[in-house]
């Protein structure tokens, strides 16, 4: 049993419900914190939980053991493609029998590119000319499939009106490939372009502090447009509130989406001795997860560490302090394994955790790529 991959396929049910890890832990009536060990593989649900899971996410038993959902090639799809790999005779030579098993992916792939087209989407919605452009696509892999195959020869008397045909078919078939490319970098070329002209937002009004923070800004709630969702991650480490005993050195919250969101953010407070000692009190009480080697973190050793919320994909939420009356709240929230954002020039490189690196050629991406 790999509890890593339970724990990764867990979280990929949760998030295919767009719910929080505070919203899973009410249904399951646990804290937010077990949520978090099962996601992160330090834990697994208790058998008498696992069937109430996933009766929840209507997958297997079996598949949350297993980490993967369980699926059985269709017999007829899996009988007709044998039957059209025999197509090719012993005659053929090696050229002609590649030509049928490129016009035969071609005939598989122009399909899925017009089902995918239409699954789920209203008619309105459907780009007419895109859906025309892979229909005819289709309709002229599959007369060239036919064709090399030696399907037709039962039906056409004529090869040189045949040929002729083909050859026009293929030449229409290369133009509409070549527009649907040029189409496709005009697209990624756009996308690129919006990337390079995306700049982060950099907020440091703590007077708007609580609209900052996912757990009180009512992120979730019906109707509610901001963009401080933070992907789920518990910021409960962070104060509730900011007080007027409370003597804030600094802080910063950015927020950058050049394709997903991403999230930066610091809060640096200096609190009298008998709130740092209340402070610390809950900070230690908080049930911390696992950190170590995520994103290449080390054991803590510039600040003592006091609380942490880390998760082996989305980066982490802490909590460090100077031991002096100064405690710094951090956080980098992020997906894909790596930041687009230049993190060090947002946030003093002695509040983040030691070690940390999630530059888009970190070494925890390249192994998780391995993996």
């Amino acid at each position: 049993m790999n509890q890593q991959k339970s724990g990764e396929f867990l979280k990929s049910l949760r998030r295919s419900k767009n719910m929080t890890q505070e919203q899973l832990a009410q249904v399951f009536n646990v804290s937010s914190r077990t949520i978090s060990r099962w996601e992160n593989g330090t834990n697994l649900p208790d058998i008498s939980l696992l069937v109430e899971i996933a009766d929840f996410f209507e997958v297997d038993v079996r598949e949350i053991i297993e980490g993967e959902k369980s699926e059985m090639m269709n017999e007829e799809v899996k009988d007709v493609a044998e039957k059209m790999a025999d197509y090719a005779t012993k005659e053929k030579s090696q050229l002609l029998r590649g030509i049928q098993i490129l016009c035969f992916v071609g005939v598989i792939v122009s399909f899925l590119s017009i089902f995918n087209q239409t699954k789920d989407v209203s008619f309105d919605m459907i780009d007419k000319s895109v859906l025309f452009a892979s229909i005819s696509v289709f309709i002229i892999m599959a007369v060239i499939t036919l064709y090399v195959t030696g399907l037709l020869e039962k039906f056409i008397s004529n090869k040189k009106k045949m040929l002729i045909f083909i050859k026009i078919a293929t030449i229409i078939a290369i133009v509409i490939a070549l527009l649907r490319v040029i189409l496709l970098t005009t697209i990624i070329g756009l996308f690129f372009t919006e990337i390079l002209l995306t700049k982060p937002e950099v907020h440091t009004d703590i007077e708007n502090y609580n609209a900052y923070m996912s757990f009180s800004n009512n992120a979730y709630e019906k109707g509610v447009d901001t963009v401080w969702t933070k992907w789920g991650m518990d910021e409960t480490i962070w104060p509730a509130e900011i007080t007027s005993s409370m003597k804030v050195d600094d802080f910063k919250m950015v927020y950058y989406n050049p394709w997903d969101a991403q999230f930066l953010g610091y809060l640096v407070v200096d609190y009298n001795p008998t709130d740092y000692e209340k402070e610390v009190n809950r900070l230690k009480s908080y049930e911390s997860t696992e950190y170590i080697g995520y994103y290449s973190v080390t054991k803590e050793e510039t600040y003592e560490l006091l609380a942490v919320n880390a998760d082996s994909y989305q980066g982490f939420v802490y909590a460090l302090t100077d031991g002096n009356g100064r405690i710094i709240y951090g956080e980098q929230i992020f997906c894909n394994y790596f930041m687009d954002l230049a993190y060090e020039q947002y946030m003093p490189k002695e509040y983040l955790l030691d070690g940390f690196n999630a530059s888009i050629d970190n070494p925890y991406s390249k192994a998780q790529e391995i993996n």
